[in-house]
């Protein structure tokens, strides 16, 4: 199984709304899913800044800000 993760912080509103997105394309689309809170490591802090949700796969950046649901139909299509 896919394992995805989102780097956010607890306060973000988009953080949250890609949370939830992709909780929901889950059953679907078969991934697992890890949320991670920037804040918690200073390196994570360091390299994502305010520029967060970020959503990743096998280390492969697939958007930000906001979900891309063509670039995470892509990324899948590519590793499955």
């Amino acid at each position: 199984m896919v394992e995805l993760t989102v780097y956010s912080r607890d306060y973000c509103h988009l953080c949250r709304d890609m949370v939830e997105a992709l909780a929901a394309l889950r059953p679907s689309l078969g991934f697992s899913l890890r949320v991670v809170d920037v804040e918690a490591d200073p390196e994570l802090e360091s390299r994502y800044g305010e520029r967060v949700p970020v959503l990743e796969g096998t280390g492969q950046e697939i958007c930000h800000y906001v979900l891309d649901r063509a670039a995470l139909d892509a990324f899948l299509g590519r590793i499955r």
